[in-house]
């Protein structure tokens, strides 16, 4: 009986993680790379460039947006070869942009109780304080529109930017949607390059 307790707690210590999404999100960056770094993946899509097209490159642009399927996209861009890499790059930037919206307006809490305790750590709330105490709250938002913007333009999940400007400013959707779709269009402009 003792040494039944003794494993149910250690079963439960084992599986229960305080990040779940996190590592869930590390979990599909590593599998992204791991299906994406194989040749036959890489020259199934590379080899796609006119026949699966705009089509192809507006729907890897939607699910460029979301954390878990972000790394996918990126594979998907990285691939890829397209005759307008501009193009396609504002296509993708707008598709994304719309995922933003919807992240901004139903999913944005979705990683708020993991973020509510990171803000609670010791390391994001002097950060927070100094950043606070050093440059003024106006330069604060200033940066804080310009950090999240980079996490848009960047393969991180999108929560975090969106969640950071939505928690931390007074943002109008407007305004939200067109970061996104520069800083979006950016990043995946960068990504259809390589």
């Amino acid at each position: 009986m003792i040494l039944e307790a003794a494993v149910v707690e250690i079963k439960s210590k084992l599986f229960k993680f305080k990040y779940p999404k996190f590592l869930g999100l590390i979990t599909a960056v590593i599998l992204a790379y791991w299906i994406f770094s194989k040749p036959a993946v890489a020259g199934f899509f590379s080899g796609l460039g006119n026949g699966w097209g705009y089509l192809g490159i507006a729907i890897a642009g939607f699910f460029f947006s979301f954390g878990f399927t972000t790394p996918f996209s990126v594979g998907v861009f990285v691939t890829l070869s397209t005759k307008n890499p501009l193009f396609a790059a504002i296509l993708a930037g707008f598709c994304a942009m719309i995922a933003d919206i919807l992240i901004f307006n139903f999913v944005r809490f979705s990683f708020m109780d993991e973020f509510k305790r990171l803000e609670k750590t010791s390391v994001i709330k002097e950060t927070s304080e100094l950043i606070e105490y050093s440059i003024g709250h106006k330069l604060k938002v200033y940066l804080t529109y310009i950090f999240a913007g980079l996490i848009l333009a960047s393969p991180l999940p999108d929560e975090a930017g969106v969640i950071m400007l939505a928690g931390l400013t007074k943002i109008k959707q407007i305004n939200l949607a067109i970061i996104s779709l520069i800083f979006k269009s950016f990043g995946i402009f960068i990504l259809l390059l390589i």
